[in-house]
């Protein structure tokens, strides 16, 4: 189901909910009030209220939300009910660390294919994935593969981006230091860590 006039806040804010209800669901809780469920993400409770009623009415007044249920209905809203099949382009230092980063799994995304350009890398082996020539792009398609993490340098990022496009990619996520586009159908969120470290600075004190 796709839903209609929700804000890109409320889509971002929605996986910060389910991370944290994962959490409680692991250690053992059923149950929790939106006054606690806000203290423990740091926000309001009328946030958390309001983006909840986007969607529908998930909690019960004096009992709170239900936390399997809760999880259930942000999997469905975000799509993460099955298994995302995700492509990784660029298996360099960073490439190598998203590889190795085990978080995805929780949301249900498995990299299944990896793909580098470099001779040398292309045939090795990581875990159950084995490197492939960035030429095999156009399988992605007939592989039902649909989301693509870019981790490669900033001046291949737009070819890239045209590849995976050609190829078939509805998703991209882009850990390249630029700005690539792509036609409206597909999506992509880029994260530069390095960016966002810039920032930061300008929160702390003076000296």
């Amino acid at each position: 189901m796709r839903y209609h006039k929700i804000s890109d806040e409320t889509i971002r804010r929605l996986p910060v909910y389910l991370r944290d209800l994962l959490t409680l669901s692991e250690q053992g809780r059923s149950s929790i009030s939106s006054n606690d469920l806000a203290s423990l993400l740091g926000v309001n409770p009328w946030q958390i209220r309001k983006d909840f009623s986007y969607f529908g009415d998930f909690g019960t007044r004096g009992v709170g939300y239900d936390v399997e249920n809760l999880i259930r209905q942000i999997k469905k809203i975000l799509r993460l009910s099955g298994v995302n099949k995700v492509a990784l382009v660029g298996v360099g230092n960073l490439g190598m660390a998203v590889m190795a980063y085990p978080g995805f799994k929780r949301y249900g995304f498995e990299i299944v294919a990896a793909f580098d350009s470099a001779a040398g890398k292309v045939g090795k082996q990581i875990g159950d994935v084995r490197i492939e020539d960035v030429v095999a792009l156009n399988t992605l398609q007939r592989r039902n593969i649909h989301v693509a993490a870019i981790a490669v340098p900033r001046d291949a990022a737009q070819e890239t981006a045209d590849a995976l496009v050609d190829a078939g990619i509805k998703g991209i996520l882009n850990f390249s230091p630029c700005y690539i586009t792509v036609p409206k159908k597909v999506k992509v969120i880029t994260i530069d860590i390095a960016m966002d470290l810039a920032r930061l600075p300008y929160y702390l004190p003076g000296n």
